[in-house]
This record gives C-alpha cells, sequence and structure tokens, in this order.
C-alpha cells in the first residue's frame, strides 16, 4: 500500500488492521474489458477549467478544475487506445423530468435540487466534448448513482461475454463507487485508473480509492491500464458487438492493395 493516493488519509491503525486482514490484494484485470464513462457531462465537470466554487455556482454537481486538469486527459488517453483496440465504451449520463420526480427521494439531499441544468434536453446532460461518444458506443441514461440500477447495462455486458470493466468518470464517491460495487456483484473484474475519476472532494475521492481496492476492486494508474490495453488482441469483441465488426472491417478495407 506504500505510496497510494490514500496514504495521507489512512493512519497506522487502520493500516495494521487492513494487513492483518489481509485486504487489498490485487485481484487483477480480466481478458475481455469493458470501458465506462460515467457521467462526465457538463453538470459533473463544469464547462470550462475553473476553481470549483466559481463553476459551482453556475453547475451544482461540477467537480471543477480536477475534471479538466486531471479527469479529461487520463480518459481521453485511455479512449483512444481502447478504440484501436475496437474495445466496447459505454457512457452514462443522467438527465431528469423538469418537476424531479424520476429521482426520488435524491432530490432531498441538496436544497439546489430545483436548478434545471440536469433536466432532459439541457447542455448540463451532454457528454463533454473532449471524450464524447462516437457512433457505435453504448449511451445509457440512469436516474440513480450505480450504471446497474434501473438499465440494461448487465444484459449487454453478457452479450459481449465481458468479464470486466475499466471505470472512468464522476465521482469517485458517488456513482462511480456506486457502479464498482454493482460490478463485483455481478461477478465482474473492476479496475479505475485513479487520475481517471475524480470527486469534488479531496477527501472522499481518497477514501473512496482506498475502501474500493481494499475490499472489492483494483485501484491503479492510468499507465498501468494502458500497458494492459496495449497488450489485448485487438477485435476480441468483434464476433459480438457489431460496431466493432464494422470498424474491423473498415481497416481491413484500409490495408488492402
Amino acid at each position: 500500500m506504500s505510496g497510494a493516493i490514500w496514504d495521507d488519509v489512512l493512519d497506522d491503525v487502520d493500516r495494521a488492521v487492513f494487513e492483518a486482514a489481509g485486504w487489498g490484494r490485487r485481484a487483477g484485470f480480466g481478458r475481455r474489458p469493458v470501458i465506462m464513462v460515467i457521467d462526465v457531462n457538463y453538470n459533473f465537470c463544469g464547462d470550462r477549467p475553473e476553481p470549483i466554487l466559481d463553476s459551482i455556482r453556475r453547475w451544482r454537481y461540477s467537480c471543477g478544475e480536477v475534471a479538466w486538469t486531471t479527469g479529461i486527459p487520463a480518459i481521453t488517453r485511455i479512449l483512444k487506445v481502447a478504440r484501436r483496440k475496437r474495445l466496447p465504451v459505454v457512457y452514462t449520463t443522467n438527465p431528469r423530468r423538469a418537476d424531479g420526480f424520476d429521482l426520488g427521494v435524491w432530490t432531498l439531499k441538496s436544497h439546489r435540487s430545483d436548478d434545471t441544468v440536469d433536466v432532459r434536453g439541457h447542455l448540463g446532460n451532454e457528454i463533454v466534448a473532449q471524450v464524447a461518444p462516437r457512433e457505435g458506443d453504448i449511451l445509457l441514461e440512469k436516474r440513480k448513482p450505480s450504471a446497474f440500477f434501473g438499465t440494461p447495462l448487465i444484459s449487454h455486458l453478457t452479450m459481449l461475454r465481458a468479464d470486466s470493466l475499466i471505470l472512468t468518470g464522476t465521482t469517485t464517491s458517488g456513482c462511480v463507487r456506486a457502479t464498482a460495487v454493482d460490478g463485483i456483484s455481478h461477478d465482474l473484474r473492476v479496475t479505475l485508473p485513479h487520475e481517471a475519476v475524480f470527486d469534488r472532494s479531496r477527501l472522499a475521492h481518497k477514501a473512496t480509492l482506498l475502501d474500493l481496492h481494499m475490499k472489492y476492486a483494483d485501484v491503479t494508474d492510468t499507465a498501468d491500464v494502458l500497458a494492459h490495453l496495449e497488450g489485448l488482441e485487438t477485435g476480441l469483441f468483434d464476433a459480438e458487438f457489431p460496431p466493432a465488426a464494422l470498424a474491423a472491417g473498415a481497416a481491413a478495407e484500409r490495408a488492402a492493395p
């Protein structure tokens, strides 16, 4: 655990407890990973790099500058390799009805729940342009934290014969965590590159990554994820995912003499 992102929030007693109980062993990558980009929309990122409190004045969900300086650049690097390998990419966003009914009691947790930035049709629900979905990607709308809850995600993963998820996006302590826990609950291996997930709270970000790594998922860095993706055979999902097969055909045509 030495040198981990959570070292400054982990005291000696907790460290000893985790080590004595055997937690934190690396589970390892799967062989058929799907990439997830969770809620990287303008609601959670703001529309430009600026101090978080300035961004939150206009976008109440915003994580501020960290989205633009750390999260989005790391996600961009991962997507570049994943697309070259023709891996499925799943995006989520979370538009709501104007009256908030479909969010249920979640609306009770903020006195700014009447802000309209997350109402269906608002710019806030769009994935930021730098990592926007491409044709053939999977886009899911959700109303609760987990990408699995009330969506066809597990059906899609079954159809793809996926055995693992690489999670990116936001917030680490909210929708990313909920998706990670549901992922392992479906016996999928889950990996989180710590630069590619982000949160409005630095403490929540570190504490969540610590807890996930100890008990549920593997927390690693972007370089490690990229090395794993580079080592995968290109076209793992060509037989199951029509967009991958189409991309494979286009690549073959371009390579033909």
